[in-house]
């Protein structure tokens, strides 16, 4: 799988050369799957897959191959996976996530390891982040909080 910074040679670089790719979260591709999910986040993953900029990484993938409702779901699954770049997790994400979780749990705030891996995913990618769950608002506040 192609992933964005190989494509320029810059991270977060979108491999259509339309500027920065979007990593779009769980929660986001479930709104796209589902025939009642909501429209506005639809629209805004629909938007990232015309333009070129949407992209997964491992653990999206991992959390929608668990959760998929039935044949039409893992065949869509199927087809993004031949066509989205992939968003490498490596000891650089690592690292960011172990000092985001560590931050986190400093201020009180507990969130699942797996959108603390995705959190860091996107920033060691400088990739913007598509999603449609809270716990990446109370991510994002620790940076603010801690600035």
């Amino acid at each position: 799988m192609r992933r964005p910074d190989d494509a320029r040679g810059t991270p977060g670089a979108s491999p259509s050369g339309l500027g920065r790719v979007i990593l779009v979260d769980t929660s986001s591709w479930i709104h796209l799957l589902r025939p009642d999910g909501d429209s506005t986040v639809h629209a805004r993953v629909e938007e990232a897959l015309t333009t070129g900029t949407a992209c997964w990484c491992p653990v999206v993938q991992l959390e929608l191959w668990n959760g998929a409702r039935g044949d039409r779901e893992r065949r869509a699954l199927r087809g993004l996976a031949e066509a989205l770049p992939e968003l490498a997790i490596d000891e650089e994400v690592w690292r960011t996530a172990y000092d985001l979780a560590r931050r986190a749990r400093s201020q009180g705030v507990t969130v699942p390891a797996t959108d603390v891996l995705i959190a860091a995913c996107a920033a060691r990618h400088d990739a913007a982040l598509e999603t449609a769950d809270s716990d990446f608002e109370l991510l994002a506040s620790l940076d603010a909080r801690t600035s």
